[in-house]
């Protein structure tokens, strides 16, 4: 069952206990203490923020369903650990990660099975992994170049997806080296499915831009053509996708070519089980369109996007959202904020 986040108050004594209880788990509790400065200002609970809103329906967010990319707090997990980190996590709400890595910098060595039983504990589902797609080094972790370790750990975790967040860029922008790229991707998908797993690729904006060598098709279409969807699944990074709609809009020529992020879901829903949930502040006078912020200070209408997909038949509960920031100014502010409002959010009645 889905968790509604606690409400945390500015200076809040009780914050500071249970952050210097953390701090016994190997974590100095002065560095615990510095890492929180600013990250319980005053909040509201989320069931009063719907009502804020005007909502009283259902909630939009399925139950069990959300998620958090931890690259959003690689600062904290680099020095504090996973541990402190996951028991704020719990305290959020939070039903799930999306790891992108495994060691916790100088907050000491971890086992898998060590993060595995952490995440656990904290009632943390490890839904999948990022992983980069290839590298020029023939020992680097990626799945070009180790496939098997990869499967491996991802195994160890219990992962029921495993994917990059790299693009399909490998052999250039073309038509056919998409095609190529793609095949390898079948190939991963196909070892990943021997294991019970998923295998998908994250998107960032440059994937719905144009084919070098004809303009007319958009890259994105041909990913989506030329991989088996029995085999390769795609995680849709709604910020970016909309980032990609406001820079793509036009073909080369200057011809119309607009496309909505969500209409690729409707589509084939069965394809996207993973969303990072992303927000931005709408500005056409910055290359990229928008300013990435916290979860429900942007423009990108989430109560929209998401009822959109869970309305339809049998996808309630297919799907997995995960929130995400690339650099939050607080990274547990933004957790948590970021959770107060996904879970505020009500269907219209």
């Amino acid at each position: 069952m889905s968790r509604t986040p606690r409400t945390s108050k500015a200076n809040d004594p009780e914050l500071s206990r249970r952050l210097s209880r953390r701090g016994m788990l190997g974590v100095a509790a002065g560095a615990t203490a510095a890492a929180l400065v600013g990250a319980a200002a005053p909040a509201q609970a989320a069931t009063d923020a719907a009502d804020r809103r005007g909502g009283r329906g259902r909630p939009v967010l399925p139950p069990g369903r959300l998620g958090i990319q931890l690259y959003s707090l690689r600062d904290k997990i680099s020095t504090l650990g996973f541990a402190p980190v996951f028991a704020e996590l719990e305290e959020y709400g939070y039903d799930e990660i999306e790891l992108a890595g495994y060691s916790q910098g100088s907050a000491g060595p971890i086992t898998l099975a060590q993060l595995k039983r952490l995440a656990r504990d904290h009632g943390l589902n490890p839904i999948g992994s990022h992983v980069g797609y290839y590298s020029s080094d023939p020992n680097a972790y990626t799945f070009a170049q180790n496939l098997t370790k990869v499967l491996d750990d991802a195994q160890a975790l219990g992962l029921k997806h495993i994917g990059t967040a790299s693009g399909p860029f490998r052999y250039g922008n073309t038509v056919d080296a998409w095609k190529r790229a793609a095949e390898e991707f079948n190939t991963y998908g196909a070892a990943a499915r021997k294991r019970g797993m998923k295998f998908y690729q994250h998107n960032h904006s440059e994937e719905f831009s144009f084919a070098s060598d004809n303009p007319k098709v958009r890259l994105y279409d041909v990913l989506l053509a030329e991989t088996d969807p029995d085999l390769v699944y795609l995680e849709m990074d709604i910020y970016w996708a909309f980032v990609g709609q406001h820079r793509f809009s036009k073909r080369p020529d200057g011809t119309a070519a607009p496309f909505d992020p969500v209409r690729y879901v409707l589509k084939q829903p069965d394809r996207y089980p993973l969303f990072h949930v992303k927000d931005g502040e709408y500005d056409p006078a910055t290359a990229y369109g928008y300013k990435m912020t916290d979860v429900g200070d942007g423009d990108i209408d989430y109560q929209k996007f998401i009822s959109a997909v869970t309305r339809l038949r049998g996808q309630r509960t297919y799907h997995h959202w995960q929130a995400e920031h690339d650099n939050p100014g607080d990274s547990l502010r933004f957790a948590r904020r970021s959770s107060e409002h996904l879970h505020s959010l009500r269907e219209k009645c």
